[in-house]
């Protein structure tokens, strides 16, 4: 009988194991490898180190990745917009809070990347040490 318990709670923290919630199952945006560092103590990075201001860094991911400070951590983005072919636009702007796409105009929350469309934000995993954010998949 012990030992049906011990199976029991073997399998139970087997399931409760997750990747941390962050699925990026889209079929308009490639999966390309991402590995960016970012100092905050840069000038052209240092608007991160404050609440509620995003910074979009070029060449990386599909069209760029967007670094987010939500005041509590910082979220990563890429910069494509998720429910268009890749190829069909450009970049996604920066409007406050949101990111815009370009060729149907939605506005994506970088809180939480939902935008109202079926396929939210492509979000990447995020590091931070010190000033240093480290940007990865």
């Amino acid at each position: 009988m012990k030992k049906f318990w011990i199976l029991i709670a073997f399998v139970s923290i087997l399931f409760s194991c997750s990747d941390n919630g962050v699925s990026n199952k889209n079929p308009n945006i490639p999966s390309y490898p991402v590995n960016l560092t970012v100092d905050m103590n840069l000038p052209a990075y240092s608007n991160l180190k404050f609440a509620s201001n995003g910074i979009i860094v070029p060449n990386y991911g599909a069209k760029g990745i967007i670094i987010f400070n939500t005041g509590s951590g910082y979220n990563a983005f890429d910069a494509a917009c998720p429910n268009q072919v890749v190829t069909s636009c450009i970049a996604m702007t920066i409007n406050g809070i949101n990111a815009v796409c370009s060729c149907d105009k939605t506005e994506y929350s970088l809180f939480t990347g939902l935008g109202g469309k079926e396929y939210p934000l492509k979000q990447y995993r995020v590091e931070v040490g010190g000033s240093v954010i480290h940007v990865y998949n």
